[in-house]
C-alpha cells in the first residue's frame, strides 16, 4: 500500500502547490526627530507607561505620538526619535522609540503643565494663581525659593510642603529617565525600572546594575550586562561574575536540568563572560558560602560535583522524603478482600477487565502510593474509573487532579468525578504568596488520583506532595513515554525507575482501541516501527501526506487546515483542529505558521493595516504560556481574543468563563495558538491534530515527540512531510538527559 497514495486519497485536489497564500510587502521606514509641545495626553497606563499624546509640532500641527512615555504632564516640551505609521482606526501616528523631556519656560506652557495635575497639590486654579503671581519664573520658585509660595493667596506651610513634595517627585523621574537614556536604555527598559524601583533606580543601576536582571520583567543578564558595561563595570567584576553564573544555572533549569555538574558550570560561564576559571571558581565559592547556590559531591565520575540553585535542591529532596513518608503511612480505607472488590465492581458495572488492569485496580486498593502508567488505548482510563467506584462505594473522600485545564476538564468527562487542576487544588493565592495546602493544612482526601504526571516537574510534585495526608493514598497516573514536563526534573519517569513504590504497566491495545490508527501508530512508533497510513475501515483516522519542500509542506498544511479537513469531517478549524509544531523558528516553526493560519482563518479587514509590534486581532486563538495566578489563568491554557486595541496595546481574552485583560507589558504572556508547540500541546487533546514533520526540525526529531504529538489527536491525525525526517524521529530514542538526582535519592529513602 503507497502511504502517498493513501494521504492523497484521503484528501483529493490537495495539489502539492496548493492554494495562494498572498504575498507581504516589505516597506522601508525612515526614522526622524520631532520636537514639541504636548497638548494633551488621551490615554497613559499606569503600569506599563504606555502613552498616546497629542503634540504640537511647529511646521507640522499637531501630531499624535505613541509609545512609553510614562504620561508627561500637558505642556511639556517632548524631543522624539521614532517613525510614522498609519494605524488602521486611528490614522497616522508617530511611534517612539527614544524620547527626552525639558520642562515649559513659557507662560502658557507652564501654567498648562500645572494644570494638568502633574505635582500633586496644584490644580488649573492653583496653577493660574502660581503662573499669574510669577510668570515664567514659576517652576523656578517652586523648585529653588519655595518659601515664596506662601505669598499665593490660598497657599498655607502644609500645602507649601505638598507642592515641594510633589515636585521633588517629578524631578527625581526626570533624573531618572536621563540617566537610564544616557546609558543606552531605551524608553521601553527605562519605564520598567522606573516602575520597579522609582527614584533608587539610579543608584541601583550604579551600584549593581545586575538587580535588573532578577527584579525587572523582560530585562535578563545580556541586558543587565550590556548596562553595566556602559557604567564602567569591569569585565572580572565579582557581581558580573555571580550574576553570570546565576544566569547559566537558571538558563540550565529552563533546559529541564536541576543541578550542573561543577565543571559544566564553569565551562559554560568561561564561555559567556569570557574570563579565566580562577575567578570564576572563586565565584561558585562565594555564591556557596552566601547559600545562593548548594554544592553537593556526587558518587558518580560523570557528575563530581552537582551545582545547584536552592530552591531546586530542597525540592528534589523534600520530594524523596515526602513520598517516602507518603508511602509508609498508615492507609485508610482498608481493604480486607482486595480481589473481592474489583470482582464485586466487575459485576455492578458489567464490565470485565483483562489481567494487568486487575491488578492495577487491585494494587490501587493495597498499596498506599502507586504509579499506573501506559500509552492510549491499554486501558487507563477504565482503571482511574474502576478505582473510583470501589472507593466511593467505601465512603472515602476523593480528589481528582491534573497538570493543566484541559487535562482536568477531560478528566472530568471521562471518570465522572470533579477534578481540578493542581494549582487550584492546592489553593495558589497570589496575595497570600503561595499554595494554601501544605504539610500544615493538609488536603481533605483519603485518596487522591493524579492524571498526566508526566507533565508535572519537580518544584509542582514537591508542593502536591507536601499537601498529601499522611493516611491518604496516591495515584500516579501517565504515559512515560511521552515528552518530559516543560519544567526541570522527569519526575515520573525517576519516581518509576527508582522502583520505590509499586508500577503497572499496560501495554496491552484493547479491541475497540485496536481499530483506531491513531493508536496502533503511537505504539509502533513507541517500539521503533514506522506508521502506517490511510485506514482498514472507512472513514479513516491517520494519514501521511508527502511533502518534500518546506514551501509545499506549508501550503499543503493551510490548505488541510481551513479547508479540506472541516470540509471532509465536519470540523470546525478554529475550534478542533490544532496545528502542532516541533519548534518555533523556520519556515515551518510556530511563528510563521500562526502568521499563516490567522491571515487564512482570521483576516484583516480590507485596507486595514497591522499596528508594528501588535499581532492580535479580534476573535484570534491564543495561549497563555506562563501561569498567571493573579489572572487565575495557566501556563498551556487556550482561549479566544474578545478585545483588541492596537493603539493602547491592549488584548483582552477569554478563557472558558474566566475573561483575562492584558495590558502592553504583559502581552508576552499570551501568543497566537492556530499553531503550538507539540510541548505546549501535552495534557490536552484536539479532535485533530495536523504536524509538519521536516528535515529542517532535525535537531528536534525524536520518537518522544513525535509520539507525544500524535497522541493529542482524538479523530483524526495528518503528518504533512518527508518520509526521511518521519524514518529520523522514529529511530531516533537519544533523549536528552536531564541532570537529576531524584532516583538516587528516592532509593535512599529520602
Amino acid at each position: 500500500m503507497s502511504l502517498r497514495n493513501e494521504g492523497e486519497r484521503a484528501f483529493p485536489n490537495l495539489g502539492s502547490k496548493g492554494s495562494a497564500l498572498g504575498r507581504r510587502r516589505l516597506l522601508f521606514i525612515m526614522t526622524e526627530t520631532l520636537c514639541g509641545e504636548i497638548v494633551r495626553t488621551t490615554f497613559t497606563s499606569e503600569e506599563t507607561g504606555f502613552t498616546i499624546a497629542r503634540v504640537k509640532v511647529k511646521g507640522r500641527g499637531e501630531v499624535t505620538m505613541v509609545g512609553p512615555l510614562m504620561g508627561p504632564p500637558d505642556g511639556t516640551f517632548i524631543e522624539a526619535l521614532g517613525r510614522f505609521e498609519s494605524h488602521s482606526q486611528y490614522g497616522l501616528q508617530f511611534k517612539v522609540d527614544t524620547f527626552s523631556t525639558a520642562l515649559p519656560v513659557t507662560s502658557h506652557g507652564i501654567e498648562k503643565y500645572l494644570s494638568s495635575k502633574a505635582i500633586h497639590g496644584i490644580g488649573p486654579k492653583m496653577a493660574e494663581r502660581l503662573v499669574a503671581a510669577f510668570g515664567t519664573k514659576t517652576l523656578e520658585v517652586i523648585d529653588k525659593e519655595p518659601e515664596k509660595l506662601l505669598d499665593v493667596e490660598g497657599i498655607g506651610k502644609k500645602k507649601a510642603e505638598q507642592i515641594l513634595t510633589g515636585w521633588e517627585e517629578q524631578m527625581d523621574v526626570r533624573q531618572v529617565m536621563v540617566f537610564l537614556h544616557s546609558h543606552g536604555v531605551g524608553s521601553a527598559f527605562a519605564t520598567r525600572i522606573v516602575k520597579a524601583f522609582g527614584k533608587k533606580a539610579v543608584s541601583v543601576v550604579t551600584r549593581n546594575p545586575y538587580a535588573l536582571a532578577t527584579e525587572v520583567a523582560g530585562i535578563g543578564f545580556l541586558t543587565a550586562d550590556r548596562i553595566a558595561r556602559s557604567t564602567g563595570f569591569a569585565m572580572d567584576a565579582p557581581q558580573r561574575i555571580h550574576a553570570g553564573l546565576l544566569y547559566v544555572l537558571s538558563h540550565a533549569t529552563d533546559e529541564g536540568h536541576l543541578f550542573l555538574p561543577a565543571d559544566q558550570l564553569m565551562q559554560k560561564a568561561v564561555e559567556l563572560l569570557q574570563l579565566p576559571a580562577e575567578p570564576i571558581g572563586q565565584g561558585i565559592a562565594h555564591l556557596a558560602e552566601h547559600e545562593k547556590v548548594i554544592t553537593k559531591k556526587v558518587d558518580n565520575p560523570d557528575i563530581g560535583e552537582a551545582v545547584y540553585l536552592p530552591w531546586l535542591f530542597h525540592s528534589e529532596r523534600g520530594i524523596a522524603n515526602t513520598l517516602a513518608q507518603v508511602a509508609r503511612g498508615t492507609k485508610f480505607p482498608v481493604f480486607e478482600d482486595p480481589q473481592g472488590e474489583v470482582a464485586a465492581m466487575e459485576k455492578r458495572l458489567s464490565i470485565r477487565l483483562a489481567p494487568r488492569q486487575r491488578e492495577a485496580v487491585q494494587g490501587a486498593l493495597t498499596a498506599k502510593a502507586m504509579v499506573i502508567t501506559g500509552g492510549p488505548g491499554t486501558g487507563k482510563t477504565t482503571i482511574i474509573k474502576a478505582i473510583l467506584k470501589i472507593y466511593h462505594k467505601a465512603g472515602a473522600r476523593m480528589l481528582l487532579a491534573a497538570p493543566t485545564g484541559r487535562a482536568a476538564k477531560r478528566m472530568t468527562e471521562s471518570t465522572g468525578f470533579p477534578a481540578k487542576t493542581i494549582h487550584r487544588l492546592l489553593e495558589f493565592s497570589f496575595q497570600k504568596g503561595g499554595f494554601q495546602r501544605n504539610r500544615e493544612n493538609p488536603l481533605s482526601c483519603d485518596v487522591l488520583v493524579v492524571d498526566e504526571a508526566s507533565m508535572i516537574d519537580v518544584p509542582l510534585m514537591f508542593n502536591l506532595l507536601k499537601a498529601v495526608p499522611d493516611t491518604a493514598t496516591l495515584i500516579l497516573v501517565g504515559d512515560v513515554h511521552q515528552l518530559p514536563p516543560v519544567g526541570p526534573g522527569n519526575v515520573l519517569r525517576d519516581i518509576i525507575a527508582s522502583k520505590c513504590i509499586p508500577v503497572t504497566t499496560l501495554t496491552e491495545i484493547f479491541r475497540q482501541a485496536e481499530k483506531s490508527l491513531i493508536v496502533v501508530n503511537a505504539h509502533r512508533i513507541n517500539k521503533g516501527e514506522k506508521p502506517f497510513s490511510g485506514s482498514r475501515e472507512p472513514g479513516g483516522d491517520f494519514f501521511i501526506i508527502e511533502r518534500n519542500d518546506p514551501e509545499a509542506v506549508a501550503r499543503t498544511i493551510v490548505e488541510l487546515v481551513a479547508r479540506r479537513i472541516p470540509r471532509r469531517f465536519n470540523l470546525n478549524p478554529m475550534e478542533d483542529i490544532q496545528l502542532l509544531t516541533p519548534m518555533h523558528r523556520g519556515s515551518l516553526g510556530g511563528e510563521r505558521l500562526n502568521q499563516l493560519l490567522q491571515d487564512t482563518l482570521n483576516p484583516r479587514p480590507p485596507g486595514a493595516q497591522e499596528e508594528t509590534g501588535f499581532k492580535f486581532r479580534m476573535g484570534d486563538k491564543v495561549m497563555q504560556l506562563k501561569n498567571n495566578y493573579d489572572k487565575d489563568v495557566f501556563n498551556g491554557d487556550i482561549g479566544r481574543v474578545v478585545d483588541a486595541d492596537p493603539a493602547a496595546k491592549r488584548v483582552t481574552a477569554r478563557f472558558d468563563d474566566n475573561q483575562v485583560s492584558y495590558e502592553a507589558a504583559e502581552l508576552d504572556e499570551i501568543t497566537l495558538a492556530y499553531a503550538v508547540s507539540i510541548h505546549k500541546s501535552q495534557g490536552s487533546e484536539y479532535p485533530a491534530v495536523v504536524i509538519p514533520v521536516s528535515t529542517q526540525h532535525q535537531i528536534m526529531l525524536q520518537r518522544n515527540l513525535i509520539y507525544t504529538g500524535i497522541t493529542r489527536g482524538k479523530e483524526l491525525v495528518v503528518l504533512v512531510g518527508s518520509y526521511k525526517a518521519l524514518a529520523i524521529a522514529v529511530r531516533t530514542n537519544k533523549t536528552i538527559k536531564r541532570f537529576t538526582r531524584l532516583t538516587e535519592l528516592l532509593q535512599m529513602g529520602g
